[in-house]
C-alpha cells in the first residue's frame, strides 16, 4: 500500500474477508500516510513517540537466532523453483480508486541482513513472502504468489484452467489471472472454481475471474465442502464487531510497514484492500471422501471438517501425483485458538486428518502444493512434510492435555509447554501462525474452559475495580511508575507490564502510565516470533500512544456475503443486537413468510429474549409479515428499511405493526471502536462503555432493522 490512508479506507473489502457483522473503515485524519514518513519523526521509526530495541531486545534475539537451523535453506529453494515471469507492477490498484494490494512496503526486508526489532525467524519467513510472481509447480498445474495473503493456483482442464482458491480481493484475482494469461494461459477460459474452505481469503477474489452468469448457467462449475455457505458466515458473524475489532491487533491494521512496525502476516504478506465477493457453490462435495471429474481431470477430494476451518477440504489428483492439502499443511504451525476470535480448532482432529492424506495419497504424492507458500517436490520431501505436521497438531493437543490432567492450568501451560526439540528444528513447524504459547492455552480452552479451578478467579472483579485497590496497596501510581521504570530499564518487561498494566487499567487517563505501558509492550512485541503476537503488542502500543482512531464506519461486508446469510442466521443475529435491558416486559409473537422461498418462521418476545424457530407458524400472532427473500435482503444489507418496504408494499403485515417499532427501541448498533485498552477512546467511546459497566445507566443509541 502506498498509503495506510488508503489501506484503512479499503477495509471494508479486506474486512468482508473475516466479518461479516461489519468491517471497519477508518477516517484520513487518524493515520498515518506511508510517503509521510520522510519527515524527521518517522525516519527512523512508525511512531514519533517509538523507541529503538534495547540492548536486552537486541540480545534476545542475538540469541534466539543461535538457535535456529539456518543451515537447512530447502524452502528457499523450493520457494524459488518453478518461477516463470516475476510481476514487474509493485502495486495493484483497486477499482474504487485506493491501491489494493502494495509489495513496494516489504522491500525494506531485502536491505540488510538483520534487523535488531524483528525476531530472526520472523524476518526468514516474510523474506520467503516476498516472492511475487508466477510459478510452475508441475507441467500443467501454476501458482501466482504473492499477490494477497492466500496463493492462487490454476489446473489446466479439458476445456479451459480450474482455478483453487480465488484470493480475498477481485482486483488482485484479475491481476493475477492477466500475469498467468500473458506467459501460460493461452487464451483459455476458467473451466471450474474450487473453494477449498470457508475463510475469505480462499473466495473472495472470483469475482475477478468468472462472471456470475456462466455459474448459473451451468458452464463454470463452483465446487466446495457441504457446508460451505452457513459455516462461511456462520462463524464470524455472531461476533463480528468483536473479530472486526480485535483483527486490528492481530493483523496490525494501523501498523505502516518498516522494522518498527508491521512486517508481514507469516501465511502471506498482508490481506489486499479490493473488492470481496462470493459467488455461491453449484456443486458440494458430501462424502468423507468422493471421487470425480472436474473438466476432465479426476480429482478425489478429501473431506476434513473442523480442522483448520468448520469445513475444508484436501484434494487428490492422481494422474499428477499432486496432493493439495489446502490449508491444513501451510509452512507454518497454524492457530488451535486464533487471536481475531473464532471458535477453538481441534487439533487431534486436524492430526488424523492429515495422517489420513498421508496414508491414502501421500506414499505416492510426488508434489504437495496448497494455498499458502510453495510446494514440497519429491515423494520423501512430501512424506517428511506430512508426518512432521501431523505430529505437530497431536503432540501439541496430547501433551498439552498430559499437562493439564497433572494440574497445569490455562493461565500456566504456555510456560510449561514445549514442543519437542525435532519439531523446534523443523522451519515449517515454527509458529508464523499460531504460537505455542496461545495454542496451548487454546487447547486447554477447548477441554476446559477459561478456569483455572481457583475459587478465587471464578468471578472475578473487573481491572477497572481490583486495580485501584492494587495501585493503593503498591503505594500509589508514582511509586508503581519508578518501579515499573526500573523494570524495564533492567529488561525484564513481563514483569513491568504487569504493574504499570494495573495502574494503567485503575487511571486509564493517566498519560505518564500509557507512555511506559506503550515502551514496554514495544520491547515484547520486538521479541516475537510469531506475527500476529508482534502485532498485537505493537497495536497496543499505537493505541495506548495516539488512541482510537475516529472516522466513518461501515455496518455491512459486501451484499454478496449478506445474501448468503440465512433467513434464520439473520434473526439470531437479532436476538445478539437486542439489549435485553430495554426488552423488559415485552411480549409478542410475530410469523414471517418468505413466499419466493417458501420459509416459515415464528419470532417470539418473551422473557426479553428474542427467539425464533423455522418451518412453524403461531396459530394466533400478534403480527404476520410476508416479504420476499430476496426483498428481506434489502433490509438485511441496509440498503432500505423494512418501514419503507411496508409503506410501498413491498412487505405486507396483518396485526398490530407497532411490534415492529418496539422491537426496533430495543435494538443497538455495535460500535467497532470500543476501547481495547483503556483510555485511548474517544470520550464517547469511553461514556458508552462506562455504561456498559452500569446496566442502570445503559442508554446507547438504538439502529434496529425497521430503521436502517
Amino acid at each position: 500500500m502506498s498509503t495506510r490512508r488508503a489501506f484503512i479506507k479499503a477495509l471494508p473489502g479486506a474486512g468482508a474477508a473475516f466479518s461479516l457483522a461489519g468491517s471497519v473503515v477508518w477516517g484520513e485524519s487518524a493515520t498515518w500516510a506511508r510517503d509521510e514518513r520522510t519527515s524527521p519523526a518517522f525516519t527512523d521509526h512508525v511512531h514519533p513517540q517509538g523507541k529503538p530495541a534495547s540492548a536486552f531486545t537486541r540480545d534476545v534475539l542475538r540469541r534466539a537466532g543461535a538457535t535456529l537451523p539456518f543451515a537447512d535453506d530447502r524452502d528457499f529453494a523450493e520457494q524459488r523453483k518453478g518461477l516463470i515471469a516475476p510481476m514487474t507492477a509493485m502495486t495493484i490498484p483497486a477499482d474504487a480508486g485506493h491501491l489494493a494490494w502494495d509489495m513496494e512496503q516489504f522491500r525494506f526486508l531485502d536491505e540488510q541482513d538483520a534487523f535488531d526489532s524483528i525476531h530472526p525467524s520472523l524476518v526468514r519467513i516474510s523474506r520467503l513472502n516476498n516472492n511475487y510472481g508466477l510459478y510452475e509447480v508441475i507441467p500443467g498445474i501454476y501458482q501466482v504468489r504473492g499477490f494477497d495473503l492466500s496463493d492462487l493456483t490454476f489446473v489446466r482442464g479439458r476445456t479451459g484452467w480450474i482455478v483453487f482458491d480465488p484470493l480475498v480481493s477481485q482486483e488482485t484475482a484479475r491481476a493475477a489471472w492477466a500475469l498467468f494469461q500473458e506467459h501460460v494461459g493461452e487464451g483459455r477460459p476458467v473451466s471450474a472454481v474450487i473453494y477449498s474452505h470457508t475463510h475469505g481469503d480462499h473466495w473472495g477474489g472470483v469475482r475477478g475471474l468468472v462472471a456470475e452468469e456462466d455459474v448459473r448457467s451451468g458452464r463454470v462449475p463452483v465446487i466446495a465442502p457441504a457446508g460451505f455457505l452457513a459455516h462461511t458466515v456462520a462463524e464470524n458473524v455472531y461476533a463480528g464487531n468483536a473479530m472486526n475489532r480485535r483483527l486490528f491487533y492481530q493483523y496490525g491494521l494501523l501498523l505502516p510497514s518498516g522494522p518498527h512496525g508491521y512486517v508481514g502476516q507469516g501465511l502471506g504478506q498482508r490481506v489486499s484492500a479490493g473488492a470481496s465477493g462470493l459467488i455461491a457453490p453449484t456443486r458440494h462435495v458430501a462424502q468423507a471422501i468422493e471421487e470425480f471429474e472436474v473438466d476432465g481431470v479426476r480429482m478425489i477430494f478429501q473431506n476434513t471438517p473442523d480442522t483448520e476451518a468448520p469445513r475444508e477440504m484436501n484434494t487428490y489428483l492422481p494422474d499428477a501425483k499432486a496432493l493439495w492439502m489446502a490449508e491444513n499443511v501451510v509452512a507454518s504451525l497454524h492457530n488451535i485458538y486464533t487471536l481475531r476470535g473464532a471458535p477453538v480448532r481441534d487439533p487431534l482432529n486436524w492430526s488424523k486428518y492429515i495422517n489420513e492424506a498421508l496414508y491414502r495419497f501421500g506414499r505416492e504424492a510426488e508434489v504437495m502444493f496448497a494455498s499458502h507458500h510453495w510446494p514440497r517436490w519429491g515423494n520423501a520431501r512430501v512424506q517428511e512434510v506430512l508426518r512432521a505436521q501431523r505430529d505437530l497438531y497431536a503432540h501439541m493437543n496430547n501433551q498439552v492435555l498430559h499437562l493439564a490432567n497433572q494440574g497445569v492450568t490455562i493461565n500456566e501451560i504456555h510456560t510449561v509447554y514445549e514442543l519437542p526439540k525435532s519439531l523446534q528444528q523443523t522451519w515449517h513447524c515454527r509458529g508464523y501462525h499460531g504460537s505455542p504459547e496461545h495454542n496451548s492455552r487454546g487447547v486447554i480452552q477447548r477441554y476446559l474452559g477459561f478456569w483455572d479451578c481457583n475459587p478465587a478467579t471464578l468471578i472475578p472483579l473487573p481491572a477497572s475495580e481490583s486495580a485501584p485497590l492494587y495501585v493503593e496497596m503498591m503505594g500509589g501510581s508514582q511509586a508503581i511508575l519508578a518501579r515499573g521504570r526500573r523494570l524495564h530499564d533492567e529488561g525484564k518487561y513481563r514483569l513491568a507490564q504487569e504493574i504499570v498494566n494495573t495502574l494503567v487499567q485503575a487511571e486509564p487517563q493517566n498519560r505518564e502510565a500509557k507512555a511506559l505501558l506503550a515502551d514496554i509492550f514495544e520491547q515484547i512485541g520486538y521479541q516475537q516470533e510469531n506475527p500476529g503476537l508482534r502485532n498485537s503488542f505493537l497495536s497496543g502500543a499505537y493505541e495506548l500512544r495516539s488512541g482510537i482512531p475516529e472516522g466513518e464506519t461501515a455496518r455491512s461486508s459486501s451484499p454478496d456475503v449478506v445474501r448468503a446469510m440465512t433467513t434464520e442466521l439473520f434473526l439470531n443475529f437479532l436476538g445478539i443486537r437486542m439489549d435485553s435491558r430495554r426488552a423488559e416486559g415485552l411480549r409478542f409473537t410475530i410469523n414471517l413468510v418468505t413466499p419466493d422461498n417458501g420459509e416459515r418462521f415464528v419470532i417470539e418476545m418473551e422473557n426479553a429474549t428474542l427467539t425464533n424457530i423455522a418451518g412453524f407458524q403461531a396459530e394466533t400472532p400478534d403480527l404476520t409479515l410476508t416479504i420476499a427473500r430476496a426483498d428481506l435482503e434489502q433490509t438485511m444489507t441496509g440498503a432500505r428499511t423494512l418501514e419503507a418496504q411496508i409503506a410501498d408494499g413491498t412487505a405486507t403485515v396483518q396485526g398490530d405493526v407497532g411490534i415492529l417499532a418496539q422491537l426496533a427501541t430495543t435494538m443497538v448498533a455495535f460500535d467497532p471502536r470500543f476501547e481495547i485498552m483503556p483510555g485511548t477512546g474517544s470520550a464517547a467511546t469511553r461514556d458508552r462503555g462506562r455504561a456498559l459497566r452500569q446496566a442502570d445507566a445503559y442508554r446507547a443509541e438504538p439502529r434496529a432493522m425497521i430503521a436502517e
